[in-house]
């Protein structure tokens, strides 16, 4: 249908900067640089120097990012982590992946981030860092999460993978923590063509680790120090990425504008929107809303030709892969009463005027 409305629409984006992009991969051919290669050192420099930390380790998506810096923390067999219940699954995987335990926190009941309190909870003698995500582009409580992580010694890593750009009481999100994981998988805030990832971090000795993690366990090419992975980021998706964090700045500030007019002019009382305190900087990755009967507003937008999406209608701690931790339903209330409740409006930055009337209206005409 001509006035079908998709949640997201990267087809713009693309048509948008096609022969930057084009040119960029038209590069990396010529100069047959397609696994790692110069064109991925150049965008680990540039987006450092974006996020703010000295370094950026590029990897081949947001998990391996997880993966990695666990590895770079020691975090292994006997270790439990402690993240949020409410966050993709790929958070958990992190963990999972070096033989530890994730150890699910619940969420706040007005910003849906981890909850420090519920974290502080879970802290056995056994956990050795919490894993902190940036949800929907909205910074969780770094402070409260630093305060709990440094009376007890853990460390903190920011999941980024939905908050390239985001503030904390004034600071870029991916230099908070001991390190900062992002994903350019498509249709995060800054993509790939494809798959991405990075680790940023200032320490020289995490940077150094998880380029060698990253290539085989080798620091000199056939001799492998440890057990590594494949995890480099490829050539093309390095060119891309350059193209794309020229524009990131004028994205944000689109998504922010559009956020903020969702924030203002949906008025329904029966929908409840996440809470962005005073002392942080959204970049509104997704809008997510809650409504009495999730299904029922999902199909009035789809009758009305205005797709909407779940992100999440299963919390981490009732997954199927991690039932063998014993979880049950009223653990992580919060984040239940969210995944059941959930529902993400369109929301990107190529979006038209008449796009964001139209859902404004729609949401504010619902059961009117």
């Amino acid at each position: 249908m001509s006035d079908y409305m998709k949640r997201i629409d990267l087809k713009r984006d693309y048509l948008a900067h096609r022969a930057e992009y084009l040119k960029a991969i038209e590069a990396v051919c010529e100069e047959t640089a397609f696994s790692g290669g110069i064109y991925a050192d150049v965008f680990d420099k540039e987006f450092a120097a974006y996020v703010g930390t000295e370094y950026a380790c590029g990897v081949n998506n947001g998990t391996s990012a997880l993966h990695c810096a666990m590895l770079a923390l020691g975090v292994g067999e006997g270790d439990e982590v402690i993240v949020p219940a409410n966050t993709y699954i790929a958070t958990a995987w992190g963990v999972t992946y070096t033989g530890a335990v994730p150890v699910f926190a619940d969420c706040t009941r007005d910003t849906w981030e981890i909850d420090p309190q519920d974290a502080a909870k879970k802290i056995t003698s056994k956990t050795k860092g919490i894993i902190g995500v940036h949800l929907y582009g909205q910074p969780f409580d770094y402070a409260g999460i630093r305060r709990l992580a440094d009376r007890h010694g853990l460390f903190v890593v920011e999941d980024c993978a939905q908050a390239h750009g985001a503030k904390f009481q004034g600071k870029n999100v991916g230099t908070l923590g001991e390190m900062g994981c992002f994903s350019f998988y498509p249709g995060k805030n800054l993509y790939a063509f494809g798959e991405g990832g990075s680790v940023t971090c200032d320490r020289e000795e995490y940077y150094s680790h998880i380029t060698r993690l990253k290539n085989q366990g080798c620091d000199v090419r056939y001799y492998h120090d440890e057990v590594g992975y494949n995890y480099r980021l490829e050539g093309i998706q390095g060119a891309v990425l350059s193209v794309s964090l020229k524009y990131l700045p004028e994205w944000t500030a689109k998504r922010q504008k559009i956020g903020k007019r969702y924030l203002e002019e949906i008025t329904n009382p029966l929908i409840t929107m996440q809470a962005h305190p005073a002392d942080t900087e959204p970049v509104f990755h997704l809008f997510v809303i809650t409504v009495p009967d999730r299904d029922e507003f999902v199909s009035y937008m789809a009758d009305a030709n205005v797709e909407c999406s779940l992100h999440y209608p299963v919390p981490c701690h009732l997954q199927r892969a991690y039932a063998h931790l014993g979880y049950r339903r009223g653990d992580c209330p919060n984040a239940e009463y969210l995944s059941e409740h959930c529902v993400t409006l369109p929301l990107f930055p190529e979006m038209r005027e008449e796009e964001i009337e139209r859902v404004i209206g729609l949401c504010n005409a619902y059961r009117g």
